[in-house]
């Protein structure tokens, strides 16, 4: 039986979720397993990836042939490295200590990597988000702009027919007064003529 060190697909459509399996070569994708080795989740930034490293050497080092999908989430996770490593322990071409030094300052290089990663990830987002409401500024600035220029428009036409209809209104008055005065001086006239007779 040819033992594989393959991903299984989960989660729902468009949104793929994977569990890394130890399983025979010849049962479906989706299928039957034999253990179960860990998890990746390639839909964050950076992708989640949890391994049972223990797992997953043991089954290396039983002749477990990995996908290429698999093969680079092991050396991402340092199984590989540490299989080799443990190669160069039983060949006599490096100690245990040495061989554990090296892997932990490769762990430790890795996990500064990720770290930078993560931070400058959240660097970006925050000046995109900065970026954003900056722009969103300047377009609610301008929307008030416009808004208060429409508004002083709208007073000012406002105040002038006001101003026009005062000022029709005092010439209908003055005319309306002007139209008196001439009736009251003929009646006036009238009333002195009739007085002479």
């Amino acid at each position: 039986m040819a033992v594989k060190i393959r991903l299984a697909r989960h989660g729902k459509k468009n949104y793929a979720f994977y569990h890394i399996v130890a399983a025979d070569s010849r049962a479906p994708r989706d299928g039957r397993f034999i253990e179960l080795l860990g998890t990746y989740n390639p839909n964050t930034n950076p992708a989640s990836i949890i391994l049972d490293c223990e797992k997953a050497l043991d089954w290396l080092n039983k002749g477990a042939q990995p996908t290429e999908t698999c093969r680079r989430i092991l050396s991402y996770k340092g199984v590989l490295l540490k299989k080799h490593l443990n190669r160069g322990v039983q060949k006599g071409a490096l100690t245990q200590e040495q061989a554990d030094a090296k892997f932990n300052a490769w762990v430790a290089e890795k996990e500064a990597k990720v770290a930078s990663k993560k931070a400058s990830l959240a660097q970006k987002s925050a000046a995109d988000r900065k970026a954003s409401l900056e722009i969103e500024a300047k377009v609610n600035n301008a929307r008030a702009e416009e808004i208060a220029k429409r508004k002083a428009e709208e007073a000012a036409a406002k105040a002038e027919a006001e101003a026009k209809a005062k000022a029709e209104a005092e010439a209908q008055a003055q005319a309306a007064e002007n139209a008196e005065a001439p009736a009251e001086e003929a009646s006036a006239e009238n009333a002195e003529a009739a007085a002479a007779e």
